[in-house]
């Protein structure tokens, strides 16, 4: 069975009221990613702040200018990836460890208002968290950037994954397709 709606209209400043099919607006919180890297702080104490780098502007220490900062605005700027997918944070993971696409010095955030390019100080700290660390940060990322993904609890990066052991698959149950009614 189809059904279907169809909307006649003479076109004359006529608008067709929003809630017509049940359809309600939705309004996201706009996150800014110049924000995030205080909340990933926030959440992630020990991950490695990297702001001891000198700006090129004023000669002082440029202490907002931290690695989750950098890591952020290169996922999003330079590479052009999605924020709020898992995925994309591990691919530029694995630029930062060497073994995915290249980091070029000139496009790397922090080149431009900083007097030392921080590229290599910060892969090296990348490179010096565990894995478990990595996927803390990632879900952390991910958490920030996509609230509704909240339903996946960040890993605790001080904990090793347990061995899962196998089971034999069980036949499906019967009856199932009664539950649809």
């Amino acid at each position: 069975m189809v059904v279907g709606v169809i909307i006649f209209g003479s076109g004359a400043s006529k608008s067709i009221h929003p809630n017509l099919l049940g359809i309600q607006p939705v309004y996201a919180q706009r996150i800014t990613p110049s924000d995030v890297w205080q909340l990933v702080y926030q959440q992630l104490p020990d991950f490695p702040r990297e702001n001891k780098y000198i700006s090129k502007e004023n000669g002082k220490v440029a202490e907002n200018n931290t690695l989750a900062n950098r890591l952020i605005r290169y996922n999003i700027y330079t590479k052009g990836r999605s924020a709020i997918y898992r995925l994309d944070w591990k691919l530029t993971l694995a630029d930062y460890l060497g073994v995915n696409e290249i980091m070029y010095d000139t496009s790397y955030p922090g080149n431009d208002s900083l007097r030392e390019n921080p590229i290599e100080g910060d892969r090296k700290a990348i490179k010096s968290l565990t894995r478990s660390q990595r996927d803390a940060l990632v879900q952390v990322l991910v958490n920030i950037f996509n609230p509704t993904s909240q339903n996946t609890p960040a890993p605790n990066p001080n904990t090793t994954p347990s061995p899962t052991t196998s089971t034999t698959p069980q036949p499906p149950q019967r009856g199932g397709a009664e539950l649809l009614r």
